[in-house]
């Protein structure tokens, strides 16, 4: 008897409804045989639901307590995070997964897909006749004898995956009934025999490619002649290898080698395998399924159904299918994620950057006018009056004098030399921060850091001029940076604050310059003869103030270097955190953004990666 066809079955849409209801089922016979012979399973166990029910229903996909997905999510938003910073094709393998995962999942956990896969006549089709109990699939000596893949369900309620497999109802068939349709271990299995996966039709190969992505088993089935055939080996158990415990690799026609040739066939195709780095499930470990039969003669094919029923029962190869496929996708990913070393931004960089931003701007010699103005005006306010007379009438209406203009204009050299300072400080702290890391991560770095350096020349030399650093300047009326504008002369630094004992030296050097006036008033007094001879005493006062204001103005000097020095480094200082902060903000904190980013995705992937169950 041959098994009854989606025809009799009812066709329309893959449920066995041709218009959400069916004329046609199975005849009152058959149903009579079938509760003869398994009565007790039936009154064991409530009714499974039937194909052709309205609202098949089927079991939540995984645990939730898995670790599938936990891996799921963390690539979901390893996806989310990269797509500013990676290319769609670099991330579309990734994309796929997910989407097949979801598929995958809104689907019946209560089945397993398996397909039977093998070259032009490596007796696929025989096998999967074998095991589905009937002559579902057509054989023969014409090749390619299946051109479109065929399903066989022992159980209802497998439309949805058919119809994601794209599996026409016409070619929707039951397994005859017998021994194998009633077999417990094989309630849920879908068994799909595909086309030739070397036929000479490019549509057959793109059909075998396009369910072997969406099936969550695979038997490949290979004949003694091309076993060892490079295009099964490199397109695709090589790059299948991570799927190894979802891959059943079968030998058939066994049956057409003599004696021991059967085995030592065996151990080369184990020994192929191996080199494809397919794990292979011995000793009882995880792995793929080896074994050889020949389905013509059926000798094998029972040890096979046998090892299928316990990979159905188990209902865990669409888990293990999708987290073979996550594993792969991550696998693809690793060099665009996992960094050599540990790139970011150290102490060490972050302080050179301050010191070649602080050389930029000048801060040093900010520093060093500021303690020269703090001594230029103590000179002024403790000098004697005759020196301080001298120094204005060398200063009078000389153009570009520090007294008329602060400070000098900066030659353009040194402009465009500041500039290519601060430009190279941006580079280098850039490329340290990025030492180490994937390619397109160290590329947004780098182009963090050159966006927030646009501009950042301009507003250090704005700082530099509001701290009246030398050679600080802007010229063309000012630049803006930000909301404040920019003088076109340099600024002088703040009058520096007197101390208190300031005052009792102008009253001493005023003290001295009243003593030499007096003394020298009295001598010409007598000189003249208004005043009584006598010119030890005026002489000896007037010596006293003209020894006494070098004196005081010698004595406020050396009490003005130690706060003098100290006010110049104050300057540097200020001067220098102020350039720091306008680093930080500009540079560091992008470039700082673009590591925590890298670290969050980093992250995800670990995640992805730690419960890989291919060691990939």
């Amino acid at each position: 008897m041959t098994a009854v066809t989606d025809e009799d079955h009812g066709k329309g849409d893959g449920t066995g409804k041709p218009d959400g209801r069916a004329d046609g089922r199975w005849d009152d016979g058959l149903i009579a045989r079938r509760a003869a012979e398994a009565r007790e399973a039936e009154e064991a166990a409530p009714p499974t639901p039937a194909e052709d029910d309205a609202d098949p229903q089927v079991e939540a996909y995984a645990p939730a307590d898995g670790p599938l997905p936990t891996r799921l999510d963390a690539l979901r938003e390893l996806v989310g995070l990269s797509r500013a910073r990676l290319d769609r094709d670099t991330l579309a393998e990734a994309g796929r997964v997910l989407d097949e995962a979801a598929a995958r999942q809104r689907l019946s956990s209560r089945h397993t897909v398996i397909a039977v896969a093998g070259a032009t006549g490596s007796g696929k089709s025989t096998l999967f006749n074998a095991l589905a109990g009937a002559p579902i699939s057509d054989t023969g000596l014409r090749r390619p004898t299946t051109s479109q893949p065929i399903a066989c369900s022992w159980t209802d309620g497998a439309a949805g995956l058919l119809d994601r497999l794209a599996v026409p109802g016409r070619l929707r068939r039951r397994p005859h009934p017998g021994p194998a349709a009633f077999d417990e271990a094989l309630q849920g299995l879908v068994l799909v025999d595909l086309p030739d996966h070397d036929s000479a039709a490019t549509e057959h190969r793109d059909q075998v490619d396009r369910v072997l992505a969406l099936v969550d088993a695979v038997i490949w089935v290979v004949d003694p002649e091309k076993y060892a055939d490079a295009a099964l080996h490199e397109r695709y158990l090589r790059p299948l290898a991570g799927h190894a415990e979802v891959t059943f690799v079968v030998l058939n026609q066994t049956d057409r080698l003599p004696g021991e040739a059967a085995d030592l066939v065996l151990d080369d195709l184990r020994r192929l395998l191996d080199e494809d780095g397919i794990a292979l499930g011995e000793h009882g470990e995880p792995g793929a399924t080896v074994m050889s039969l020949s389905a013509l003669t059926g000798d094998g094919v029972p040890e096979l159904r046998e090892m299928i029923g316990r990979f159905v029962s188990d209902r865990t190869a669409a888990t293990r299918r999708l987290s073979a496929d996550v594993d792969a996708a991550a696998a693809r990913l690793r060099k665009v994620y996992v960094a050599e070393g540990r790139p970011g931004l150290g102490e060490r960089a972050r302080d050179e950057f301050t010191d070649r931003l602080a050389e930029a701007v000048g801060a040093a010699a900010a520093g060093q006018a500021a303690e020269r103005e703090w001594r230029r005006n103590a000179s002024r306010a403790c000098g004697t009056p005759w020196l301080r007379l001298w120094r204005w009438y060398e200063n009078r209406g000389l153009p570009g004098s520090l007294d008329r203009m602060g400070q000098a204009l900066t030659p353009p050299e040194e402009e465009l030399t500041a500039r290519q300072r601060v430009e190279q400080a941006v580079r280098i702290v850039a490329d340290d921060a990025a030492d180490g890391l994937p390619g397109p991560w160290a590329q947004a770095v780098r182009e963090a850091a050159s966006t927030g350096a646009q501009g950042l020349p301009e507003a250090l030399d704005e700082l530099a001029v509001k701290a009246g650093a030398p050679g600080a300047s802007k010229r063309g009326g000012g630049t803006e940076t930000g909301r404040s504008t920019v003088p076109q002369l340099g600024g002088r630094p703040p009058k520096p604050p007197r101390p208190k004992w300031w005052p009792a030296a102008v009253l001493a050097q005023a003290s001295m310059t009243l003593l030499q006036i007096f003394g020298g008033l009295w001598l010409v007094g007598q000189i003249i003869g208004v005043l009584e001879p006598g010119l030890v005493t005026p002489a000896l006062i007037m010596l006293a103030g003209v020894v006494g204001g070098p004196l005081v103005e010698w004595a406020c000097a050396a009490a003005i270097r130690g706060p003098a020095r100290r006010y110049g480094q104050d300057a540097e200082r200020r001067l220098r955190e102020a350039a720091a902060g306008c680093g930080r903000a500009r540079v560091l904190d992008p470039v700082a953004a673009e590591l925590v980013r890298y670290r969050e995705v980093r992250e995800r992937y670990v995640t992805v990666t730690e419960f890989s169950t291919t060691g990939r």
